[in-house]
């Protein structure tokens, strides 16, 4: 398989219209048009039934203590982990491209209850779920895309990896507000193929 985007150079810095928040000189971070990515995909095997899609940033702070903090900064030897932005699944064996904001646009307060995407495809909740849980003004389900907002005071520029699985069944067996784990979980013996591609992004002035 072979994944492109016109959204995203493999490799290269994401444009802000694709992330959920864009540098900003008074406040250090604003929100941003927050546009799921133009993907497409060809080469998948003749048997697939369906695809997934994913998007995990690999970067992600282990610890939150200099998290946006004034004065302080995220090290880039810290420890890291995956942050989720995106599950998609049961998209049908006849989609081959997603249109830049047909998955998503714009931030929502509290998560999309019911983000677009091809007919059929279910989407789960993201890691922004965990992320403002307890923030009264944003806590809530996270569903579908998100897009990048790292610290603004983190010295590593983060990567952004999304990854189109071909799968040999129609319906993954999740439920309800899965998770990428749960994806995960599910698509074990199913995948018969893959493709991905990696952007950049960071919300330091210093490394823009």
């Amino acid at each position: 398989m072979q994944l492109t985007s016109t959204s995203i150079q493999d490799g290269a810095p994401i444009d802000a219209a694709f992330a959920f928040g864009r540098p900003d000189p008074e406040t250090h971070i604003g929100l941003s048009d927050n546009r799921s990515p133009h993907l497409a995909w060809t080469g998948a095997p003749a048997d697939t039934k369906s695809f997934a899609v994913l998007c995990v940033d690999p970067d992600a702070p282990t610890a939150g203590d200099d998290v946006n903090q004034e004065g302080r900064h995220v090290s880039a030897q810290l420890p890291r982990t995956d942050f989720v932005h995106w599950v998609m699944v049961d998209v049908p064996a006849a989609c081959a491209e997603l249109g830049a904001g047909s998955c998503g646009e714009g931030v929502v307060a509290r998560g999309k209850q019911q983000p677009p995407g091809p007919s059929g495809a279910r989407q789960g909740v993201n890691d922004y779920t965990g992320w403002f849980a307890g923030d009264a003004d944003m806590a809530g389900a996270y569903r579908g895309y998100d897009g990048p907002c790292p610290p603004w005071n983190d010295e590593l520029v983060h990567r952004y990896t999304f990854t189109v699985y071909a799968l040999g069944c129609e319906r993954l067996a999740v439920e309800g507000d899965f998770t990428a784990a749960d994806a995960a979980a599910a698509m074990a013996g199913h995948v018969l193929a893959s493709a991905s591609i990696t952007g950049t992004y960071t919300n330091n002035q210093a490394l823009r």
